[in-house]
């Protein structure tokens, strides 16, 4: 385990990097900058559990807890090969960022088991995810710390969760997590929030553009939740489907592809990859093909200081959490790229989540139409608030986002003061 303990990594490093510029802008109180640079608490666990085999594996899982200065903490909890304290750390702190931004009653959080879920059966999975809430549990709860599903997690895991805690508390306790599935007191619309909102912030983009969506062309990188339902909708919206991509390849065709016939070839066979009438590529590929919108939906740092010139689309919705490095961002603006970050563009998730909470706290719950609405108002709202701020400050919208949402986190630590 004590490989995997050093906050260190490229994510966290940029966090913390873009952290200490944007306070330079805002000209933060020295004392309240310090405090916001470290994570309020981080937790690292061993899970033991018995595999398929009999034999018992070890994995090491993290729940980080980056401040509670707003409310209780939301996040995350990713199930990947290469999760580590630095990138969970990282993570916590954006979504502190996200929620202030999106004006929720929450702190941000995360958490993360270092794995590979698609080498475990169900059965494993199911004994990793009850095994890594017995060993946080004290850390979570409905008003403490609310987890949500992300990369290598579903629906399904946080079922796992709600139950593990549930059965420690002799009650049925839906508000822990959020992301569940619609019989056991999940939301309506709550798969397909994220996507749902970056369609909502590339119509405001569009339009303070003075573009349309239809029949622009659009690559979009990662097919899993979020990237196929924005697919969909744009695609539906009359924009032309250029290239799609996944963990196994990519596939692109100029002239546009029949998204209701890609989804059932993924069903199908589990892979864009072998779509009939387009052609293959590889990620790093899809990424450069002439389109006017790029949604990068899959992992981090995919668009780097060695690619970023040769990005050739007008505006990038980050659907992934860091898909742009800060080098990249340097290239992508000095060449009028305009990037809608990734506390913005995918913050639908833990809108619609807070919608999930709010509901399993009431017992009462609202029909997907509300819902979508909802979600609407709050990403139109929260888009046209940072488009404004930086068209004041001359500044990117990253910066502006990240202006907006960490003066928010540090007047709540002006405003509450310092205990004892």
């Amino acid at each position: 385990m004590t490989d995997h303990l050093d906050f260190e990594s490229d994510l966290f490093r940029t966090t913390i990097q873009q952290l200490d510029q944007v306070a330079a802008r805002l000209n933060l109180d020295d004392d309240i900058h310090e405090r916001l640079r470290y994570p309020r608490r981080a937790l690292v666990v061993s899970v033991p559990i018995r595999m398929d085999s009999g034999k018992t594996a070890v994995f090491t899982g993290y729940r980080v807890h980056h401040n509670t200065v707003l409310g209780p903490t939301k996040g995350g909890l990713r199930y990947a090969p290469d999760v580590n304290l630095g990138e969970v750390t990282a993570l916590a702190m954006l979504m502190s960022w996200k929620c202030s931004l999106m004006g929720l009653p929450y702190g941000g959080a995360k958490g993360g088991v270092r794995c590979t879920p698609r080498d475990l059966s169900r059965t494993e999975l199911e004994h990793l995810t009850r095994r890594y809430t017995a060993e946080i549990i004290l850390l979570i709860g409905p008003d403490l710390d609310i987890p949500a599903p992300d990369l290598g997690t579903d629906e399904q895991t946080m079922a796992w969760m709600m139950d593990t805690y549930s059965m420690t508390q002799g009650r049925t306790v839906p508000g822990v997590v959020t992301g569940k599935p619609l019989l056991v007191g999940g939301s309506a619309g709550r798969r397909e929030a994220t996507g749902r909102g970056i369609v909502y912030v590339l119509y405001q983009a569009a339009r303070h553009l003075g573009q349309e969506i239809r029949g622009r062309k659009v690559v979009v990188q990662g097919f899993g939740n979020v990237g196929s339902v924005a697919a969909r909708l744009l695609w539906r919206e009359g924009a032309i489907l250029a290239g799609v991509a996944d963990y196994k390849g990519a596939v692109w065709n100029p002239n546009g592809l029949d998204v209701g016939e890609l989804e059932r070839h993924v069903a199908a066979s589990g892979t864009v990859v072998g779509f009939p009438g387009a052609d293959v590529l590889n990620n790093a590929e899809i990424l450069e093909q002439p389109c006017d919108i790029l949604i990068p939906a899959a992992i981090g740092s995919q668009i780097r200081e060695d690619n970023a010139d040769r990005i050739k689309a007008s505006i990038i919705a980050e659907g992934a959490n860091g898909p742009t490095t800060p080098e990249a961002d340097r290239i992508l603006k000095d060449r009028g790229v305009t990037v809608i970050p990734d506390v913005l563009a995918n913050a639908g998730g833990v809108v619609v989540s807070y919608f999930e909470w709010v509901q399993g706290l009431q017992y009462y719950f609202w029909r997907e139409s509300e819902i979508t609405a909802r979600l609407q108002e709050v990403m139109t709202r929260a888009f046209n608030r940072v488009w404004a701020l930086g068209t004041k400050e001359g500044v990117d919208l990253r910066t502006a986002a990240l202006m907006e949402g960490i003066r928010r986190v540090a007047e709540g630590y002006k405003i509450r003061g310092l205990y004892p």
